[in-house]
Order: C-alpha cells, then sequence, then structure tokens
C-alpha cells in the first residue's frame, strides 16, 4: 500500500536541493529522447538552457515572456492560498484585454496621461467582474468554482472573437479579425536604460510585474488581510471562530485574482500587439496556474518559476529554429521539465511510505 503523509519540516537544504536534483533528472530524461531521436543532446540542450540567455537583450525578451505570467500567477496565488480554486484566469485575461482596448478605441477626448491609468483601471475591473461571477456564485449556493471559472473561459474566447469579427473590426483590416490599431498613448513603453537605450522587447509592464510581486508578498505576510488568508485556507474553523467570513474572503481573493490577470491582459497587448485579435492570451492563465504551484504559492517564488516556464517556452523555439525540431518534441521536452519539478515539490512537501501488508495463510487442514 502506498501512501504519502506531509512531513513534519522541511528543512533548508531539502528545499535548495529538490529543484536541482529535478532539473538534473530533466537533463538526463531530455538527453535520452533527444538521442533517440536522432538530434545531439548537448547541442539540444544548448538552446533550451543556454541560448535564451547568451545575449542581454534575450535576457530582456525572457522577463517579457514571464511578464504576463507573473501578473496572473501572483493573483492566483492568493486564490490557492485561501483553498479558493481559479481555474478561469484565462477568461479574465480576456475580458480585462477587452475592457481596456474599449477605453484605447473609444473614448475620445481623453488625455494621453490619463488613457494608461484609465485603461489600467478598466482591465482590472474587467477582470475582477469575471471573477466575480463564480465567486457570488460560490458564496451565495456553494456552486463548483472550478467549474463556473473554467466555463466562463470560453464564454470569454468566444466573446471577444465576436467582438474583432464583427462590430470593433477594423474596416481597413482587409477582412482580417483585427481592430483598429491603440493610439501611441496606449502603448506600453520600452524601458529606456541610461547609456544602453532600449533592451530587446523589455518595457515598463515587466517592472510593473516585479513590483506587483513584491507588494503581494508584504500583504501575504505582514497584514491582518494575508493572514486571514492563511487561515481561511489552512483551518476555515478557526478562522470562522476568529470571526473571518468565508464568503467575504472567497470574494475577496477572486476579485485580487481576477484584477491580477486582467492587467496581465492589457499589459500583453498594449506592449506586445497593439490592437485586440481573437488571440491575446496564448494559454498564459492555465501556465500561470503551474507556475504558482512552482513557487510554493509564495509571490516572491512566483517571480523565479515564471523566469523558468518562459526559459523553457523561449528555448523551445530556439530548438524549432536552430535544429528544426518538431513542436511536438518540444512541448515534450517542456512536459517532462515541468512533471519533474511538480514532482520533486511534491516529494519534498510530502514522505512516501509503501507498506506490505502481511499474506494471510490458511491453517494447514489437519488429517484426520
Amino acid at each position: 500500500m502506498i501512501s504519502m503523509t506531509p512531513r513534519k519540516h522541511i528543512s533548508l537544504q531539502r528545499t535548495l536541493v529538490t529543484p536541482v536534483v529535478s532539473i538534473m533528472m530533466t537533463l538526463c530524461v531530455g538527453a535520452a529522447i533527444f538521442a533517440i531521436l536522432g538530434y545531439d543532446p548537448l547541442a539540444a540542450l544548448y538552446q533550451f538552457f543556454i541560448a535564451p540567455l547568451s545575449r542581454p537583450d534575450q535576457v530582456a525578451d525572457l522577463f517579457v515572456k514571464a511578464c504576463p505570467l507573473i501578473i496572473t500567477a501572483t493573483g492566483l496565488v492568493f486564490c490557492y492560498r485561501a483553498n479558493v480554486w481559479n481555474i478561469g484566469a484565462e477568461g479574465q485575461i480576456v475580458m480585462g484585454a477587452v475592457c481596456a482596448g474599449g477605453v484605447a478605441l473609444f473614448v475620445p477626448g481623453l488625455p494621453d496621461i490619463l488613457l494608461m491609468p484609465t485603461m489600467i483601471l478598466a482591465a482590472m475591473v474587467g477582470g475582477m467582474a469575471w471573477a466575480l461571477i463564480p465567486g457570488i456564485l460560490k458564496a451565495r449556493f456553494n456552486t463548483n468554482e472550478i467549474l463556473v471559472s473554467l466555463m466562463l473561459t470560453y464564454v470569454a474566447a468566444l466573446f471577444i472573437d465576436w467582438l474583432v469579427r464583427g462590430p470593433w473590426r477594423d474596416p481597413q483590416s482587409f477582412g482580417f479579425p483585427l481592430t483598429k490599431s491603440y493610439d501611441e498613448a496606449a502603448l506600453i513603453q520600452r524601458v529606456d536604460l541610461p547609456g544602453i537605450g532600449t533592451l530587446g522587447q523589455l518595457h515598463w509592464g515587466v517592472v510593473a510585474a516585479l513590483v506587483l510581486a513584491l507588494v503581494a508578498y508584504f500583504v501575504m505576510s505582514r497584514t491582518l488581510f494575508g493572514f486571514q488568508v492563511k487561515v481561511m485556507g489552512d483551518a476555515p474553523r478557526a478562522g470562522a471562530f476568529s470571526g473571518f467570513c468565508a464568503a467575504r474572503t472567497t470574494i475577496g481573493v477572486l476579485c485580487i485574482s481576477g484584477a491580477c490577470a486582467g492587467v496581465a491582459g492589457m499589459v500583453e497587448v498594449s506592449a506586445n500587439m497593439g490592437q485586440l485579435q481573437p488571440e491575446v492570451s496564448f494559454g498564459y492563465g492555465f501556465t500561470a496556474i503551474i507556475v504558482a504551484f512552482l513557487a510554493r504559492l509564495n509571490p516572491l517564488g512566483v517571480i523565479a518559476a515564471g523566469l523558468v516556464i518562459a526559459l523553457a517556452e523561449l528555448g523551445g523555439d530556439s530548438a524549432q529554429m536552430a535544429l528544426g525540431m518538431p513542436k511536438v518534441v518540444t512541448g515534450v521536452f517542456k512536459g517532462i521539465l515541468l512533471f519533474m519539478l511538480l514532482a520533486g515539490e511534491t516529494f519534498n512537501r510530502f514522505q512516501l511510505r509503501i507498506s506490505w501488508p502481511a499474506l494471510s495463510r490458511a491453517p494447514a487442514a489437519r488429517g484426520r
């Protein structure tokens, strides 16, 4: 019989060694797969882990790739620490992008200095409103927030698809499902480093993502609300005896998560696209779930976990271009990396026990 029991104490040494062992196992398994498929294992691993970090501008692009993951996963940390399972961040990203895009496209006469703050506020409201639906239904009718938030993701995807193909489509887009391009004031500008200038695609949204993670860490570790979130997630009955309201906590963490996801959608569109299109989030909402758990539901850990996932994505693109490796192969390797990291974290937190049941023997028949 196999059982897993939580460890009473997790040492710092185990915490540091576990991800290293997971990555080493990934390298060994990945090298074996590449060799079997006829690729040079060392060249493939170089493209995955070294090539995306070989130049400063590529390092900047790594942070750009991780930006929406960090923002979205930071919000999800609040939900999961409170034992509220928001699986619909993908839809909240889309609705945040739609609401911000509505301000950028259809609010004429707004001063340039107010346009970006208004877009951010609209994105927060859009993502928050989409997350409020499962929150209110759970608080009022005790519905399953996993199913509701997940189903709303597909509603959001169909809604933006209808918008960009119908009422919001640019008449001069030659039939393509695109809106008009945003004005310059609605675009997130690149970071201009002193003496260097712009570095890759690095933009101010990356800076905002890092600041958001720091603020979330302070809220979770130094405020009453953060303590309430952790208590309601770890011991709901103790939280109820302390006077904390489960319904308010559920709605509160879903609002935070939805607002963060909405901002991630706004940043992705305003920094990298400049207009709305049917696909504004390429699975960031679902990938952010993995990021949140790799970070051990720690807002500071979200930064490192987001960079690891972004490195795997960029490394896969690099391997496809440099070695002609099929996308399915790079996808398998990325899946192995995520599996090893999550498995290592599981064994870090839980102790595996294997017990062999005693074989019962029937008493030997006695002859008469």
